[in-house]
């Protein structure tokens, strides 16, 4: 038996009034998808504990069941993991956003999805004006970027930028949560206004202005951590291999610390324009040498950031036709059974622009599954699911239960 998980990520959303009261999942023509709700089984996941905010982070570990109240150190914690970044004892690492500061007020968490070549040269420029013995800066994947902080101390309040469009940036600096991080918080609300200063007239930012585009006129670091502990899904449950296939260093970090083999394809960007192709290739190319693959999909949830109803659902309809078409009409042909589930890891509604920590739908479907009769995949008709409501490690353990 094989499994394989496709994570669509923040493709849950609430009753919208542009869809007449209907959410993305309900109006999207998913015809693959909902055949196998149909012959599935359904139900809901709650992925973000209570007292944790509804990030990627903490969602994504949550699917692959992970306590995050004993594993989560921070979000930069475990992309530094997928780049290959080692944090050492006493070192503190964060995500670092390059954003967009308009009038005083956060425009938006990505610098109008800047790319990665422009993004380096950035990056690099202010780790050559800001970076030295303590504090360093690495560059990632469009705007989500890493920094490393020697001595710093990680109980420092930072708003993830996603959460605060419109919101003037000096209303959501950093602040410290004990008096210990109080020079944490500060340095980290000088080194936002330094970089500020060094980017406004930077050649990069000049040229995407002239050009129309948005200029990553400020850096944003949150999802402060030390270096995780988790243990392998391989140690846990009965599977010997896995790799993780995504866009986002995020997710590779996540699947690097859960003993998962990471898998880049070219072109895969993390919006609507991901090489979607590519990536159902490589996730079959996975599944015949391992026994468990996690694919991740980012566009839904960056139209859902966006507000843009009508790209979240051509997102939806691009993971039915380019994904999970083309996977189920190719493991319909293997000898061996493989065991699908479809589920986003946490809600992006675009009338909110953010994530939100409500239950998950998820569907699971193989050849000889007994089905529950829901006929379609969303968020109400997955309520109705013979699973119920699950939490914690029930959906991974629910999964890899069936042989």
């Amino acid at each position: 038996m094989k499994y394989l998980i496709i994570l669509g990520d923040g493709m849950a959303d609430s009753p919208t009034a542009a869809l007449d009261g209907k959410t993305p999942l309900q109006v999207a023509n998913k015809p693959d998808i909902d055949m196998l709700a149909k012959k599935g089984i359904l139900g809901l996941l709650t992925t973000v504990p209570e007292g944790f905010q509804p990030g990627s982070e903490i969602a994504n570990l949550g699917v692959l069941g992970y306590d995050v109240r004993e594993v989560f150190e921070g979000r930069g914690s475990l992309e530094a993991a997928s780049m290959g970044i080692g944090i050492e004892e006493g070192e503190v690492a964060m995500r670092c956003n390059l954003i967009t500061i308009e009038d005083g007020k956060i425009k938006n968490h990505s610098a109008g999805h800047i790319s990665n070549d422009e993004a380096a040269e950035l990056i690099n420029f202010l780790e050559e004006k800001l970076g030295n013995d303590y504090v360093s800066f690495y560059p990632g994947v469009s705007y989500r970027h890493l920094m490393k902080i020697k001595g710093g101390d990680k109980r420092v309040s930072c708003t993830p930028p996603h959460d605060v469009p419109g919101t003037p940036f000096k209303e959501v600096l950093p602040k410290p949560e004990v008096p210990e991080a109080a020079e944490t918080a500060a340095l980290l609300t000088q080194l936002i206004l330094d970089s500020q200063e060094l980017l406004k007239d930077h050649p990069v930012n000049l040229k995407r202005i002239k050009e129309g585009k948005d200029p990553a006129n400020s850096i944003w670091p949150w999802s402060l951590g030390y270096r995780p502990s988790m243990k392998k899904m391989t140690d846990q449950y009965k599977i010997n291999t896995g790799a993780v296939i995504s866009a986002v260093d995020l997710i590779h970090g996540i699947g690097v610390y859960a003993g998962l083999d990471k898998v880049e394809v070219e072109g895969a960007t993390g919006l609507y324009n991901t090489n979607y192709e590519g990536k159902t290739a490589a996730a079959l190319e996975q599944l015949k040498e391992k026994d468990f693959v996690f694919l991740h999909i980012e566009a839904s949830d960056e139209a859902g950031h966006e507000g843009d109803v009508e790209l979240k659902i051509k997102t939806i309809e691009y993971l039915n036709d380019r994904v999970v078409k083309p996977i189920i009409e190719e493991i319909s042909k293997w000898k061996e059974d493989v065991m699908v589930a479809i589920l986003p890891d946490h809600p992006t509604p675009t009338e909110l622009k953010t994530h939100t920590s409500d239950p998950v739908p998820f569907l699971i479907w193989g050849r000889d599954i007994n089905s529950d009769n829901v006929k379609e995949y969303d968020e109400f008709s997955a309520a109705k699911g013979s699973a119920g409501l699950l939490s914690g490690d029930e959906f991974i353990r629910l999964l890899f239960s069936f042989k």
